[in-house]
């Protein structure tokens, strides 16, 4: 079972406007449920939680106006939807739950608000039964626990559909019901950078990630998608299912003597790393990434091949095409985060898939899986899960959102009105990717002996080695060479799952006051990467690999 996100968008060709909806949507399985007993005193809170349904959706919409090529965000109050509305008629809960079809009206509510999506729904390209899951019911469970909506640019859109006002009762009455899901979350190191916080998503500065070859844990780039689930131990159990959906289940003990440990030291990079450079030829729907969204450790556990073959799964099993990951983090109602990877990776020992109960020598943290993540090198962070829960070999690959609707790559000429996510492939093996980390950028840097010091990361998919990184200082009239001083040295080919640090000398004329550098990297299969953004841009602001680029200012001893 899977919720997705759809970024929807039309055009209102009166206002020239183009609006973006995000909602969530059950795939392919129908959520069933069983209604608890209700006591009297619960009825008017149950009542209301039920009609709608489990699986209410989300749904969070983005107003946007188009001008010369360039979306401009449309502003918009907070306060409409938390204030009455003269001259609207007031309605009750029960009233809005009477509105959960299309015959009837499709109708929602958000704090003070009550709304008729009904012509909106009409519009879903994804269809309307998607929306229908929302319809008759309150929006802030959701929107609680992806606080990315509750912005005006998201509410704008929103007010265009209000109808009336909620009655101040119920309203309260809803409201008793949202709790904050991540006030279980662990804390942080207050160095990161978060570019969300709930779900919290963050990186390091730049700089620190050249001064050890090895990420901290508390350093390491954090990607959320979801509040961190609370893992008990003592409970913990891993289910694996074969083809024939046959169950086993593993404690986390079991994990760790059952089969031998093993470490692998592999670098994760979340697909969107860099997204904030490539914003820059057009906007993209996604967290704006610096380049700090990458991090190397070492992973110990259990190799998966040897898990999967103590339950007889081997190259000869007929119908497995994939392996199936799901993790323990969850959006309220039994929706987990899932992906999956080709059974040809899960099963090569020279693969190096593991089940990873350490990260650098200690219990897996919190916001990095704990207690068991699976870790695939060479692959995009998508499908490194955290907190896992399940493992499925199947013929088919996971029908998570995160794997079907997301994390793809397309056109610079696609665009989400075009946009056919089933005609492109997940995004496994990552491209050739390099960035410069110190100095950063328009930072002061002292010239000496007329040249200044560049240090950097560079690192390949696929287990690619890095062999060239080339530096330049004058717009690629010449390059110099970095000189590697970080790298797995003993790495066999195609398992260099690891990053490679650099350093670098670059010239600059004498008396200039800045320069403008540029990094590429060059793999082992002699891919490097592309020069600018404008022909690897993509809506998604995903395989942002193009020359990294800074400007520094220059002062002289």
């Amino acid at each position: 079972m899977a919720l997705s996100r759809f970024f929807i968008h039309r055009s209102i060709k009166s206002k020239n406007i183009l609006s973006s909806c995000s909602v969530f949507n059950l795939q392919n399985q129908r959520l069933s449920y069983e209604q608890p007993p209700i006591k009297e005193e619960n009825n008017f809170r149950t009542k209301h939680l039920w009609r709608v349904g489990i699986g209410l959706c989300l749904f969070g919409c983005s107003y946007y106006l188009i001008k010369n090529e360039y979306l401009y965000v449309v502003s918009a109050t907070t306060e409409k939807s938390k204030a009455t509305i003269k001259g609207l008629p007031e309605y009750t809960l029960d009233e809005v739950a009477d509105h959960a079809s299309k015959e009837d009206g499709i109708w929602v509510t958000y704090q003070r608000g009550v709304y008729d999506i009904t012509k909106f729904v009409e519009e879903h390209p994804g269809g309307s039964e998607k929306i229908l899951m929302a319809a008759g019911g309150s929006l802030e469970p959701f929107w609680s626990m992806y606080s990315v909506h509750q912005q005006p640019s998201i509410l704008a859109i929103l007010e265009q559909f209000r109808i009336g006002n909620l009655s101040e009762a119920d309203a309260k009455e809803v409201a008793k019901d949202v709790s904050d899901p991540y006030l279980n979350d662990p804390k942080r190191h207050p160095i990161l950078h978060p570019s969300s916080l709930k779900p919290y998503n963050a990186e390091p500065p730049p700089s620190i990630l050249v001064d050890s070859y090895v990420t901290p844990n508390d350093l390491f780039y954090v990607r959320n998608h979801l509040p961190v689930p609370k893992v008990e131990v003592s409970t913990y159990k891993l289910k694996v299912y074969d083809a024939n959906m046959k169950e086993t289940s593993f404690s986390l003990e079991d994990i760790k003597t059952k089969f031998p440990k093993v470490t692998v030291t592999a670098t994760v990079m979340c697909a969107g790393n860099r997204r904030g450079e490539m914003v820059k030829v057009k906007p993209v729907k996604g967290l704006s990434w610096g380049h700090a969204a990458i991090g190397n450790a070492t992973w110990s556990g259990a190799r998966l091949h040897e898990v999967l073959r103590s339950l007889g799964i081997d190259e000869t099993s007929p119908n497995i095409e994939h392996v199936q990951f799901e993790g323990l983090d969850t959006d309220g109602v039994s929706v987990f985060y899932g992906a999956s990877i080709p059974i040809e990776k899960a099963l090569n020992p020279a693969g190096d898939v593991i089940l990873a109960y350490e990260m650098n020598g200690e219990p897996i943290p919190r916001d990095h899986g704990y207690p068991l993540r699976v870790i695939v090198p060479g692959i995009v962070g998508a499908r490194n899960v955290k907190w896992l829960g399940k493992i499925i070999v199947s013929k088919n690959e996971s029908e998570s959102h995160w794997q079907q609707n997301d994390y793809k790559g397309f056109s610079p000429s696609t665009d989400w009105d075009t946009v056919d996510f089933k005609t492109a492939p997940a995004i496994q093996e990552l491209p050739v990717i390099s960035a410069i980390c110190d100095p950063s950028n328009s930072e002061t840097i002292s010239v000496k002996n007329g040249k200044i010091t560049v240090r950097g990361y560079a690192w390949s998919g696929g287990g690619s080695k890095i062999v060239r990184v080339d530096v330049t200082g004058d717009q690629g009239k010449t390059w110099q060479v970095a000189k590697l001083i970080d790298e797995e040295a003993d790495a066999r080919p195609y398992r260099h799952w690891g990053w490679t640090l650099w350093t670098a000398e670059i010239p600059v004329s004498s008396g200039s006051k800045q320069v403008e550098l540029w990094a590429k990297a060059v793999d082992s299969n002699y891919n490097t990467q592309p020069e600018t953004f404008e022909n690897i841009w993509n809506l998604r602001g995903v395989l942002s690999n193009a020359y990294h680029r800074i400007k520094v200012n220059l002062k002289y001893a």
